[in-house]
């Protein structure tokens, strides 16, 4: 299956995702007053079909561009009765990442309840999920992060210290496994790192693996044989953790990691987090940074491998760092990698995390384009964010279709030109992602400790994209030669 084929399945997904939750939400619409403002122009169900056409014959960025050179930055594409309507461009997508969520709600991703858990996250009213997501940050906070790095270090040491003198890996499963440990140690913490890891990483892999298909997406609670193996995973999952949480408490034991900052956290009424919220955040954590983490680290690895400048550059600036430091790492220090910095965020840029965000839309707003034209998107419409195209337009980013980390250096700036919704791959506004600052570190910390040890090469081909999950990832193996090396002697 290629791009093109994926993408139409995607596209199909999300077509009765849509459906699935405006027939749940028709029921709770009420009448609001008329508006003076006039909808977006609208993609009729006959032009649909077109559209369907476009998307399998060119990909989803000519499909989104077609219309945008058509219709304008907001859109709606009407099928059967249900509105999504486009938001393109960082001029219009200002209410998306910053509208309150009783006026632009979050239940788009209610499909990883089943993974997370009905105590936690999605399942619950906005005004508990918001307490929730606050511990979840204050634990990954700058002040707490910095005493993650020593231990991310030691993982990434003592894993590719297993490596020969040379050999071939498929770099996207050796980064997933190493990125596992890390998770292990830094989140969960001693016991499930050292006494249980193995079984807990099987487990993980088998709940990700049947619960972020299309098919979950649309049926996340359906007596399927995928959902049926996604929960059995998730229940022993929640077993070995409530065993964690319930020892700790009943032993008064203090531990430096995640998971404890989420036992000792309390509501704002004084009360304290139960087993199955703290089971449910730390799985939403995890489950969060392995897709992001994993996918990236891969991507950087690939495109970087690809490059030769790029290459070049993140090496010298690790030789200059080195010269500077010695072989020490720590937080400061990853601060000071501004090229290998921008390389990743050129690597999200192109391969985000995943090619939309949507909401839906509680209460009617105004948009204004940058023409100046002003439409009111109605209450039951669901709104899209675009990113695969947002990225990509070349009004903002020059030369898009190019790897070309230098486009975020002082001198260019390209993601601040069209303002501050310019690049929004970890959201943006009131719905930024908590776990930007986590991501980036434990990327670089993997990349500049590969770097230092390893001449590498990209020996497979350039992967294409996976669009058979909900967050895409590389598709099939990503094989790279290694061969040990000092960057001192270099």
């Amino acid at each position: 299956m290629d791009i093109t084929d994926s993408a139409v399945w995607f596209s199909i997904g999300i077509v009765l995702i849509t459906t699935i939750i405006t027939r749940v939400t028709r029921g709770r619409s009420r009448f609001e007053p008329a508006c003076s403002t006039p909808p977006p122009p609208v993609v009729s169900c006959g032009s649909f079909v077109g559209l369907l056409h476009t998307l399998y014959t060119k990909g989803l960025r000519v499909m989104i561009l077609d219309q945008y050179t058509k219709l304008g930055s907001v859109f709606t594409i009407s099928f059967f009765g249900k509105n999504v309507t486009l938001l393109v461009g960082p001029e219009v997508a200002e209410h998306f990442y910053q509208g309150l969520e009783s006026e632009i709600g979050l239940n788009m991703l209610g499909f990883t309840v089943p993974m997370t858990g009905k105590d936690v996250g999605y399942a619950l009213d906005a005004a508990t999920r918001c307490q929730q997501s606050r511990f979840q940050t204050d634990a990954l906070r700058p002040s707490k992060l910095r005493s993650h790095v020593g231990p991310m270090l030691q993982e990434v040491e003592e894993y590719f210290a297993k490596w020969g003198q040379q050999g071939t890996v498929d770099l996207r499963k050796e980064l997933e496994q190493v990125l596992m440990l890390i998770s292990g140690r830094c989140l969960l913490g001693k016991e499930v790192r050292d006494n249980m890891f193995g079984e807990f990483f099987t487990l993980f892999n088998e709940m990700i693996d049947n619960g972020t298909n299309i098919s979950n997406a649309i049926f996340p609670f359906a007596p399927t044989l995928t959902n049926r193996r996604r929960d059995r995973a998730r229940a022993k999952i929640s077993e070995m953790l409530t065993k964690i949480v319930r020892s700790r408490r009943s032993s008064n034991q203090a531990k430096d990691d995640v998971l404890q900052y989420l036992i000792d956290s309390r509501y704002r009424d004084g009360r304290p987090t139960t087993e199955s919220e703290v089971t449910g955040m730390i799985i939403g954590l995890i489950l969060a940074g392995k897709q992001t983490s994993s996918t990236t680290s891969t991507w950087t690895g690939a495109r970087v491998l690809s490059h030769s400048t790029c290459l070049a550059a993140v090496l010298e600036e690790q030789k200059q760092i080195f010269k500077k430091y010695g072989d020490k790492i720590d937080y400061n220090i990853l601060l000071e990698m501004d090229t290998l910095h921008r390389c990743i965020k050129e690597v999200l840029r192109m391969h985000p995390p995943t090619p939309s965000l949507f909401r839906k839309v509680h209460k009617s707003f105004v948009v204004r384009t940058k023409e100046r034209a002003e439409y009111e998107i109605p209450k039951g419409h669901i709104i899209a964010s675009p990113m695969l195209f947002n990225n990509n337009m070349p009004n903002i980013f020059k030369d898009p279709d190019v790897y070309d980390p230098a486009r975020f250096g002082p001198e260019r700036e390209e993601d601040k030109v069209g303002g501050k919704f310019s690049f929004t791959v970890f959201g943006g506004g009131r719905h930024s992602c908590l776990g930007e600052a986590y991501a980036y570190m434990q990327i670089k910390v993997i990349w500049s400790h590969l770097l230092r040890n390893f001449e590498l090469k990209l020996v497979s081909p350039f992967p294409e994209m996976d669009w058979s999950k909900i967050m895409p990832v590389p598709k099939g193996k990503v094989m790279v030669t290694y061969k040990r090396r000092s960057l001192a002697s270099t």
